[in-house]
């Protein structure tokens, strides 16, 4: 039988879906060759400094945009609730500048990365329903999570998180006025929201503002906090919602350091039981060009991991990817968007 003969134009389709969709099967992070230097990090944010946050209601962002081929709305003017998003680490090649360990927040091409990327794709499915924060911090470089000086990770990790904090206290002061809270992050920006979750809502009377939190693409257990419990069901106020996306049959080499403990939602669902939700049931993703594709996954929890199986969109049969993290919210766009709807609507009913 003679070989199947692709157009190119096909083969560079598959290369944006995985690109999009997917990680390398491969994967090599980046080695810093300097220690990490608390004396010499880069300039700190100003969050009265609308540039030094990626989304704000108040001005024109890539957090207001709508996916090509849906009919969502952007609901922000007229939203009840916010949602503060913190977003992943995009840092993740050589540095071009002398901040080897934390971004800059100056970094103009980097933060042009940053909004064309995760605020376009992850923190759009919140607009629906929620006005979008999303502050600029000096993330963690990658390597922080690889490096095997663990005191230099930790510390490049605390210097993101504490500008974390202090543009949530911002936000708090500023911006708030005692209006209903959703939290979401994903990978890095996890790292931070569970510590904010258990530093300002955990037990405390801002827990009472909580909506709900989607700590997504970091292993969390179910028992992290004291008051906060994981969701159980499509709308539950006050919970947190937490999943990490795999090819089904495929076990990460690194499942025993945090995986095989965590709790995971099902986020088709909405529970952490290993009942199967199927591409009927899926109310649609992103993928190439921030088009939506609906009933384009299917689901089941299965050890702490979302199993998913080949996403129903063009090109996918070549597809080889087992390790969907960069598709953790881009795959459930569209029941991220309802859930959260769901969740605003059943706060309000119960003030």
């Amino acid at each position: 039988m003679p070989a199947i003969k692709y157009p190119s134009i096909f083969f560079s389709f598959v290369i944006i879906i995985v690109s999009l969709f997917g990680c390398k099967p491969t994967f090599r992070p980046v080695v810093l060759g300097s220690r990490f230097d608390a004396n010499t990090p880069p300039p700190a944010p100003n969050y009265a400094n609308i540039d030094h946050w990626a989304a704000l209601p108040n001005k024109k962002d890539m957090a207001d945009s709508l996916p090509k081929k849906s009919d969502f709305i952007d609901g922000q003017n007229n939203a009840k609730a916010d949602v503060f998003f913190v977003y992943p680490t995009i840092y993740t090649y050589q540095p071009k500048d002398k901040f080897e360990w934390n971004a800059d927040v100056n970094d103009a091409s980097l933060n042009a990365t940053i909004d064309n990327t995760t605020i376009l794709n992850q923190a759009t499915p919140f607009n629906g329903s929620c006005k979008v924060y999303a502050p600029r911090y000096r993330q963690a470089h990658l390597y922080a999570y690889y490096t095997p000086n663990r005191e230099d990770g930790k510390a490049a990790l605390e210097l993101a998180y504490q500008d974390v904090k202090t543009a949530f206290e911002y936000y708090l002061k500023y911006y708030n006025a005692g209006r209903p809270i959703v939290i979401a992050s994903h990978s890095q920006g996890t790292t931070h929201t569970k510590r904010l979750l258990k530093e300002f809502f955990d037990g405390t009377t801002l827990q009472k503002q909580l909506v709900g939190a989607y700590l997504v693409g970091i292993a969390t257990p179910a028992n992290l906090y004291d008051n906060i419990k994981p969701i159980s069901k499509p709308g539950q106020v006050g919970t947190f919602a937490t999943w990490n996306t795999y090819a089904k049959g495929f076990y990460p080499t690194n499942y025993n350091e945090g995986l095989d403990k965590a709790i995971c939602t099902n986020p088709i669902a909405w529970t952490s039981g290993n009942d199967y939700a199927s591409y009927q049931q899926s109310l649609g993703g992103v993928g190439p060009k921030f088009t939506f594709f609906p009933k384009v996954i299917d689901a089941q929890v299965h050890e702490g991991m979302l199993w998913i199986g080949k996403p129903h969109i063009f090109g996918a049969a070549l597809i080889k990817t087992k390790i969907w993290h960069k598709a953790d919210i881009n795959f459930f766009y569209g029941d991220i968007r309802a859930n959260v709807a769901l969740q605003v609507e059943n706060f309000l009913k119960q003030q």
